[in-house]
């Protein structure tokens, strides 16, 4: 999961609060923290990527429900994608 869209669903924004950049060398992905807030810790962070995990399977779930009750108002599957994308 990734550390920048967990820092976003805590609040933050990419190059305005952290910056995440590999060097290359051999450290992997690190963070340069930018924001005068308080860095957020591992277990914020891991906390931030699990309610962003779960806010996608919901809005998954929400398509789905749409999707199922414009067909279920007679439009057809391309005509649901058509019209909305989904």
């Amino acid at each position: 999961m990734s550390t920048a869209k967990a820092l976003k669903h805590l609040g933050f924004e990419s190059l305005v609060d952290f910056r995440l950049y590999d060097n290359r060398d051999g450290k992997g992905i690190q963070m340069e923290w930018l924001s005068n807030q308080p860095q957020p810790s591992e277990a914020e962070i891991a906390t931030g990527q699990v309610a962003w995990g779960a806010a996608q399977v919901a809005k998954q779930d929400r398509l789905a429900s749409v999707k199922s009750k414009l067909e279920s108002l007679g439009l057809t599957t391309e005509e649901v994608q058509d019209a909305f994308g989904i």
